[in-house]
């Protein structure tokens, strides 16, 4: 019986033996992955090292309902003292809208018709006042942008309401982009007819 004990406790002895030497070369491979995971997030900088602070672009903000406008123009907008405060509504958007009305009505031919388009327009933002320095600053460029678009418009846009909602929405990309172009950052949200007629 001693025999067979022996037998068995020279079996043990080298699967013990292997059992820790497996163990002891995973936690070699564990460790050297982990220590090869660590110098790869130093070296891209994700860990340690001097981070770059990335500034946030300046450009127009969203302005809520009672924030004061860093860059409205003094005395109110249109230059005037507002007889009372502003008041908000509680409903509807959670931003304040600034309009921009240009004061010199549109006229131009609508495309491959005998038709004169004549209308008025006002821009709306909810961005601080600098979009409404660029629309007043960038005028002359905007109103070629729009003279563009209204020549290329189809007599059948301006006689329906799904074409005016259109060329509505052709009218602020075109006057976002002449404000990108020009300032890096567009900002109007939505243009709308002050007066609109079709001879």
């Amino acid at each position: 019986m001693s025999g067979e004990k022996k037998e068995k406790d020279k079996d043990a002895k080298p699967k013990k033996g292997k059992g820790l030497m497996l163990i002891a070369i995973g936690l070699l491979v564990m460790v050297g992955g982990g220590a090869g995971t660590a110098f790869a997030l130093v070296k891209i900088g994700v860990i340690g090292g001097v981070k770059e602070v990335k500034h946030e672009a300046d450009v127009p903000k969203l302005l809520r309902k009672g924030d004061k406008d860093p860059y409205a123009p003094a005395g109110g907008e249109g230059g005037k003292e507002a007889a009372t405060a502003e008041v908000e509504g509680e409903g509807g958007s959670a931003y304040r809208t600034a309009y921009y009305t240009f004061t010199d009505e549109f006229t131009s031919n609508l495309r491959d018709s005998p038709s004169l388009v004549q209308m008025s327009i006002a821009c709306a933002t909810h961005r601080d006042g600098r979009v409404l320095q660029w629309l007043k600053k960038h005028e002359l460029a905007i109103r070629s942008a729009i003279l563009v678009v209204l020549a290329d418009t189809p007599d059948a846009d301006a006689h329906s309401a799904p074409g005016k909602d259109h060329l509505q929405k052709r009218l602020t990309v075109a006057i976002n982009k002449v404000l990108t172009d020009a300032e890096g950052y567009g900002g109007v949200d939505q243009v709308y007819f002050r007066s609109f007629l079709v001879q």
